[in-house]
């Protein structure tokens, strides 16, 4: 985007009841400061006092819906990485007021310097919605029987590591005999199997809205160790697979958070964790997946191979490093498939070498 053909510069620092504006001109200079109050109508009358200007805000909780807002109106937008602005988060001074100042000032000077990020569309918002909740009661239920399991313990009664899809059934039966103790678990254990009842209507709608919607979803899961929910929460993330070009599809890892952090100066290069840029449930998800690949019942495939390659290597963390590695090579994998729309095939690279 070219800011040098507006009149006006706007930073804002976005809150939950208000926000602080900054307006400046293309050379920095302050024109108005003040602030509004966090509603649509203010927002717009914000936008038509100021067509055609530059908005820079920080990327947080309102900044998806009120990003799309004033680009609707025609105003040129950008989100900024947060975590890329040490200018504002180490400021010793630190105040809305000053943030927007700083936000107004950078985006007028270089915003690529913002680091801007693309929020996902209001349909993709929309659709992930299904598996945000379908996570939350999925915490809601892991809590529960935590709490179950940790006061039982206390009592010398010890529960199986039974699924969480049919604890709440088992352990009523296994405290049949104890009826002073099922008296105070009987809400919990309902509220367990109600959760799981819940849980089970969410996953067959995503399942449909995967099936019905994103069949590239249903595509990509043909890798064994990939269900619907981890597809469609990639393909959503991503929606448009042609920003990774084809001869850059590993930077999808990056994008993801998948990569090491690098901080090199001379000859001082080290070895530090990974990135943890991007979706975290998403990256959560890929890292679910390649457990399950690297696992007791996970499929002989070229993933595999080449994770428990990694691992035999040993050293420290050899595993966690082979499981950060496969579902690296996961994503990239996955982005492929949904570029070519091709078979999957799992032993592919082992075909190749021998013959």
């Amino acid at each position: 985007m070219n800011t040098t053909t507006t009149k006006t510069i706007i930073g804002i620092d976005l809150g939950d009841k208000q926000h602080a504006i900054c307006v400046t001109d293309r050379k920095g200079n302050i024109l108005k400061e003040f602030s509004i109050r966090n509603r649509i109508e203010e927002l717009k009358n914000l936008a038509d006092q100021y067509p055609n200007s530059v908005v820079a805000m920080e990327v947080g909780t309102h900044s998806p819906w009120i990003s799309r807002l004033f680009a609707e109106h025609g105003l040129q937008v950008f989100v900024a990485n947060a975590r890329k602005l040490r200018a504002i988060y180490t400021n010793p001074r630190k105040s809305d007021e000053l943030d927007a100042q700083m936000l107004a000032k950078i985006a007028g000077f270089d915003p690529e310097l913002l680091s801007p990020i693309t929020h996902s569309s209001l349909c993709s918002q929309q659709d992930m919605l299904a598996i945000k909740m379908r996570d939350t009661l999925v915490r809601q239920r892991r809590s529960l029987i935590c709490s179950i399991r940790f006061s039982l313990k206390a009592m010398g009664v010890i529960l199986p590591l039974w699924s969480s899809s049919v604890f709440s059934k088992r352990a009523l039966l296994r405290l049949e005999d104890q009826p002073e103790v099922l008296g105070s678990l009987k809400p919990l254990l309902h509220i367990l199997n109600e959760l799981t009842t819940q849980i089970k209507q969410f996953d067959k709608s995503i399942s449909e809205i995967a099936e019905t919607k994103y069949p590239q979803a249903t595509w990509i899961q043909q890798i064994h160790g990939v269900g619907p929910i981890t597809s469609l929460c990639f393909v959503l993330h991503i929606e448009d697979p042609n920003r990774f070009a084809a001869k850059k599809r590993r930077d999808v890892g990056a994008y993801l958070g998948l990569v090491p952090r690098r901080d090199q100066s001379g000859q001082t290069d080290k070895q530090l964790p990974i990135s943890k840029a991007g979706n975290s449930y998403l990256r959560t998800l890929l890292v679910q997946s390649a457990q399950y690949i690297l696992g007791h019942c996970g499929p002989d495939c070229d993933l595999r191979r080449h994770g428990l390659k990694l691992a035999a290597r040993g050293g420290k963390a050899a595993k966690k490093r082979a499981i950060i590695a496969v579902a690296r090579k996961l994503s990239v994998i996955m982005l492929s498939l949904w570029q070519n729309q091709s078979e999957y095939q799992p032993l592919r690279n082992s075909l190749t070498t021998a013959i």
